[in-house]
C-alpha cells in the first residue's frame, strides 16, 4: 500500500492500545503503530482525519492506492463499505514508545437519548485494545492544519471552545509560559466532564454546563462574555473553535463589539448543528 498523500500529510496505520473515560461524555483513546515514527507536529491544535471501520469490519476500508486521488477513490466506495471519516484534534504525542491520544465526545450513547449516537461516538464508546484505524496526519512538524498561532506581542489570550474543542484548549494551555494572561470559556454537556487544566499561565477559566438543547448558533458563553470585564490589553489574541454557528457569533462579538482586530482572531468550525461531516465536506 502506498502511504504518501500530499506532503506534509500522510496516512498512518494505527491500533488502539488503551482507553480511558474522562467524564460522562468524554473518552480518551490512545493509539500506537510503527508508522508513528514518521508523525511530527509542533502544534497545540493539530487537526487530524480519522478513518474508522464500518460495523462488522476488522479495519477501515479505503482505496488500495492512497495517493493524491485518495479522496475521490474513498468517495466512490459503497456507503456500507467506505470507512467512516471524522476530524479530530491531537491531544498528545509521545515517544518511546510512539503513541498519540485523541479525545472523543460521546453523543447519544446513553439509554433513551433523543438523538442517536453517530458512528464515531458508537465506535469510541466500544473501542478496545487491538482495534485498527487509519489516521491522516502530519509528517512535517509545522503544517497548515495548525491554527493556534498567536503573535509574539500578544498580551492577552481570549479562548472559547465547546466540548469538541476541550482537547485543543487543554493542549494550548499546557504550552503557555508563566506570565501569559488568558481568559478561557468552555462549554460541556455534563458537569462530570469538567477537567483540571494544567498550565503555568495566569488563566481564569469559566466552565459552562449545557442544559437541554442549545439554540443553533447561540453559545451559552456569549452573554457571559458580553458581561465580562476583561483585563486591559493592547494586543489581544482570540482563539475560538467548536460548532460553526457559535464560532461565527463569538467572532462577531469580539470583532464588532470588543473591537479586536479581525486579523488577531482565529476561528475554526469543528462541526455544524444538524449536518454530518460528509455533508459539510460536500458543501466545502
Amino acid at each position: 500500500m502506498t502511504t504518501a498523500v500530499a506532503a506534509p500529510f500522510r496516512f498512518f496505520s494505527l491500533q488502539v492500545v488503551r482507553t480511558r473515560r474522562l467524564g460522562p461524555s468524554l473518552v480518551r483513546v490512545s493509539f500506537a503503530g510503527e508508522d508513528l515514527r514518521h508523525f511530527f507536529s509542533d502544534g497545540c491544535d493539530q487537526s487530524l482525519s480519522l478513518f474508522l471501520p464500518q460495523p462488522g469490519q476488522s479495519e477501515p476500508q479505503v482505496p488500495i492506492e492512497l495517493g493524491d486521488g485518495w479522496w475521490q477513490g474513498w468517495r466512490e466506495l459503497p456507503d456500507d463499505v467506505r470507512a467512516v471519516m471524522r476530524s479530530y484534534t491531537l491531544r498528545a504525542l509521545r515517544r518511546n514508545p510512539d503513541e498519540v491520544d485523541i479525545d472523543f465526545v460521546l453523543h447519544g450513547i446513553e439509554p433513551g437519548a433523543l438523538t442517536p449516537a453517530g458512528p464515531a461516538s458508537r465506535w469510541a464508546s466500544r473501542a478496545a485494545a487491538g482495534d485498527r484505524v487509519l489516521l491522516l496526519g502530519p509528517a512535517v512538524a509545522d503544517n497548515r492544519a495548525i491554527r493556534f498561532r498567536p503573535p509574539q506581542d500578544t498580551d492577552l489570550m481570549l479562548i472559547w471552545g465547546d466540548d469538541t474543542a476541550v482537547p485543543a484548549v487543554s493542549a494550548i494551555l499546557e504550552t503557555l509560559p508563566a506570565g501569559t494572561r488568558a481568559r478561557v470559556w468552555l462549554e460541556v454537556h455534563d458537569a462530570g466532564d469538567i477537567q483540571d487544566l494544567a498550565t503555568e499561565a495566569d488563566i481564569e477559566v469559566t466552565w459552562l454546563v449545557q442544559e437541554g438543547a442549545r439554540a443553533e448558533g447561540s453559545p451559552m458563553a456569549l452573554d457571559v462574555i458580553r458581561d465580562a470585564g476583561l483585563p486591559a490589553a493592547e494586543h489581544p489574541y482570540v482563539w475560538i473553535a467548536g460548532e460553526s454557528g457559535c464560532v461565527k457569533a463569538l467572532r462577531r462579538h469580539f470583532v464588532g463589539e470588543r473591537g479586536v482586530d479581525r486579523r488577531q482572531v482565529t476561528f475554526v468550525g469543528y462541526w455544524r448543528q444538524g449536518l454530518s461531516e460528509e455533508q459539510l465536506r460536500e458543501q466545502a
